[in-house]
């Protein structure tokens, strides 16, 4: 299963995506879409990409350990729902006005819309099964959750799109030695005669 980076590759996807079908227009630059916190001060980017939650995704269930070669296993992959929110940098709009800045959130969503689906497997080459899908989601909260995640933060609300990545599978760390057999015996036994 992915390893503990799935997370930033998440993130990184979304970016790539972004900066691939964003550019030149509506967004000049791929330097302008950044993985962000609203709190940052920097004002040479436009959009920005901030995940603002993780949680395990109970309603997601695995095996309960997973072999490793011929001697480990390992605990069972945690899967997690990732939450982000993608905003327009209020500090570096350089001058756009209100229909400027729906046009960006338009194109986000078609673009997310576009790109949903996302495999562990193309964002971590070096895995050697085939893992569920990532799916790329609107997330299910009110404006009154929305509102939340900005106060968190010490900001006004403004126009955001709000998402949910899942389910992200996180591998254990930890491998346990199962014991080598080193010696077997058999036995054989006659269960009845045969009768003539």
């Amino acid at each position: 299963m992915a390893d503990y980076p799935i997370i930033s590759d998440v993130s990184a996807y979304i970016i790539k995506t972004l900066r691939e079908k964003m550019c030149p227009e509506p967004i000049p630059s791929p330097n302008n879409i950044e993985i962000s916190s609203p709190l940052s001060q920097d004002v040479d980017y436009l959009v920005g990409l901030y995940l603002y939650d993780i949680r395990e995704d109970l309603e997601v269930t695995g095996p309960r350990y997973i072999q490793r070669g011929r001697a480990q296993i390992a605990r069972p992959p945690r899967p997690y729902a990732l939450y982000y929110m993608v905003f327009i940098n209020g500090s570096g709009q350089m001058g756009l006005k209100d229909p400027d800045i729906q046009k960006i959130i338009g194109r986000i969503a078609q673009i997310v819309n576009d790109y949903s689906v996302v495999s562990p497997n193309d964002l971590q080459s070096w895995l050697e099964t085939q893992e569920p899908p990532i799916l790329l989601s609107q997330a299910k909260i009110s404006l009154e959750e929305k509102v939340r995640v900005w106060q968190a933060i010490n900001k006004p609300y403004q126009v955001s799109l709000f998402y949910r990545a899942a389910p992200v599978y996180l591998s254990s760390g930890e491998y346990i030695n199962t014991p080598r057999v080193t010696d077997a015996s058999f036995e054989l036994g006659i269960t009845g005669e045969e009768r003539g």
